[in-house]
């Protein structure tokens, strides 16, 4: 599971891809999301390979993303910046406090999907009603 976020850690989409399937494979329908354009994409480093970061470089968006361990240039990263990823982590895990998208109890990515962009709008719900 892929998700594009805001920077208040809201989903704006959601790209389901196999298991076995590199994360940055993903990129390219995430950015397809008809939803502005980031200034930023901060991400961790599965996503890291030099065609995305050119990619996101062409489009005006800096990427964040640490380099791989094994990397034979690192990249430099902004790891100020890149504390503002626990916001996309807090999201997943508040979407997987749902049983039912932690365990993928759905057998179809349709149902799967619909349930999950159901529990994205309850998360949203939050940030427009008033709690106090």
């Amino acid at each position: 599971m892929h998700a594009r976020c805001d920077n208040q850690g809201r989903s704006l989409g959601f790209v389901l891809t196999g298991g076995q399937v590199s994360d940055y494979k993903a990129t390219d329908a995430l950015m397809s999301l008809s939803v502005p354009n980031p200034r930023a994409m901060l991400a961790d480093r599965g996503y890291d390979s030099d065609s995305f970061r050119q990619d996101l470089l062409l489009y005006g968006i800096l990427p964040i993303i640490p380099s791989r361990k094994g990397r034979s240039a690192p990249q430099k990263t902004d790891w100020r910046r890149y504390q503002d990823r626990n916001r996309i982590e807090r999201m997943f895990n508040r979407l997987k406090q749902m049983r039912r998208i932690a365990t993928r109890y759905d057998k179809t990515v349709l149902s799967f999907m619909s349930f999950l962009n159901l529990a994205a709008a309850r998360l949203w719900i939050g940030s427009f009603v008033n709690t106090a």
